[in-house]
């Protein structure tokens, strides 16, 4: 089936209205992060490379824009979100600039890994939004969450994010994500804390998991332990948010029901909510789910007393 790069509009809790861009082919990243909604990385790398062509990727991006408009659907942010790490696609910074012909602000969620290096500074910084996950701060912790390839340095890592943070000129944010009994004790979070502070971002975004992590043993902290770590965030960060429940489940409405479940559940897993709001809205039936799901298409799993409806990638299946 040929690849559709463009999901959504996905509601998103930091982005309102976010139409994704999938730019990168399930799973591909140089991390292999224990939390990932997407599954296990089944190519661990740290080579740059070209996945698709940079005119194609538009192409379909403006097919899908120019029928949301003709809908009167909202679009706030193009956000590049892919199955990896969205700098691994060495044409990253000539695809920010073709989306940009649309008008729309660019947003951009990276691990920080590539900002070692002047080029990727430069090719990251052409967003308008840019998010940068920091998780830990400490090699033990780093490795037991994030799960890197072996080549990349922690403290280069750091280092490069506070280069870019020092020229960067657009929204820059951070998000941490809180594992229970990993990274989530007073000394782990002071530290992250104290980094983050360094960064100086526009907001700094504390995440607890609310859809099926990669690993099992992935669990949110207890209330009071999230609450204690946004009181040290606060200490030395300005404005601190917590990311604790689920965006609002309104879908746009769909013109291909089967194949937008598709493209949003390749990424961003669905509550049983979700899909019967967007099913609703798009004049369909519960079928179409049954349908995927005995097509092979799409799998159930449960997290947090919650059922979620994923795409059945290579990634996910035990």
């Amino acid at each position: 089936m040929k690849s559709r790069i463009p999901f959504g509009p996905v509601p998103s809790r930091r982005l309102n209205w976010s139409l994704g861009i999938n730019h990168i082919p399930p799973k591909i990243c140089n991390y292999s992060c224990a939390y990932c909604q997407i599954g296990k990385t089944l190519k661990l790398t740290n080579k740059r490379q070209s996945f698709y062509n940079p005119e194609e990727i538009k192409r379909q991006v403006e097919k899908k824009v120019k029928e949301l408009k003709k809908r009167e659907e909202r679009i706030d942010f193009l956000s590049f979100v892919p199955d990896g790490e969205p700098l691994l696609d060495i044409n990253l910074g000539k695809e920010i600039d073709l989306m940009k012909e649309f008008g729309i602000p660019i947003a951009v969620i990276s691990n920080g890994t590539f900002l070692t290096s002047r080029k990727e500074i430069e090719e990251l910084g052409k967003a308008d939004w840019v998010s940068l996950k920091i998780d830990a701060v400490t090699e033990e912790t780093w490795k037991r969450i994030d799960r890197p390839h072996p080549d990349i340095i922690l403290k280069d890592v750091l280092n490069g994010m506070i280069k870019f943070s020092s020229e960067y000129i657009g929204e820059l944010n951070t998000e941490t994500m809180l594992i229970d009994k990993i990274n989530d004790n007073k000394e782990e979070i002071k530290h992250i804390a104290d980094f983050i502070g360094r960064i100086k971002p526009d907001n700094a975004y504390i995440a607890v998991p609310t859809r099926p992590p990669q690993c099992e043993w992935v669990k949110a902290p207890e209330e009071k332990v999230v609450n204690t770590a946004y009181n040290i965030f606060k200490e030395t960060i300005e404005n601190v948010e917590l990311l604790l429940g689920y965006a609002r489940s309104q879908f746009a409405q769909s013109i291909n029901i089967k194949n937008d479940i598709l493209d949003i559940t390749s990424v961003h897993p669905m509550t049983e909510e979700d899909l019967k709001e967007l099913i609703r809205k798009s004049n369909e039936d519960w079928e179409v789910i049954s349908q995927l799901i005995e097509e092979g298409e799409l799998i159930e799993a449960e997290y947090g007393n919650k059922k979620f409806f994923m795409r059945a990638l290579a990634s996910r299946r035990k």
